[in-house]
């Protein structure tokens, strides 16, 4: 008999719509697990920006975690009932904003 067993899942909800993603995996694999590249825009020109050195030092991987904002995705594990928001929203334009 094997003693490996597979990762137990958990719900999590990424903008609003329910997902399922591995216990303890980081927020940034489950993202990108999910399809999800782009997290945030630049705020200078609004490029969308995504996981990039995977260690939370470029902090191109900043979401929302249960209300926090600017939260290191690939920093954070995922945990049951998480809520992530991603930040990939069209900034306001001088004209709208």
């Amino acid at each position: 008999m094997s003693t490996n067993s597979l990762p137990r899942t958990v719900t999590v909800t990424i903008d609003g719509a329910p997902g399922r993603a591995w216990a303890g995996q980081s927020v940034s694999a489950a993202l990108v697990a999910a399809g999800i590249w782009p997290l945030r825009r630049n705020p200078v020109n609004g490029q969308l920006r995504g996981p990039f050195c995977g260690m939370g030092v470029c902090l191109e991987c900043e979401v929302t975690i249960n209300g926090r904002p600017g939260s290191r995705s690939c920093t954070a594990h995922v945990t049951d009932g998480m809520d992530i928001r991603t930040h990939t929203e069209p900034l306001p334009t001088a004209a709208h904003g």
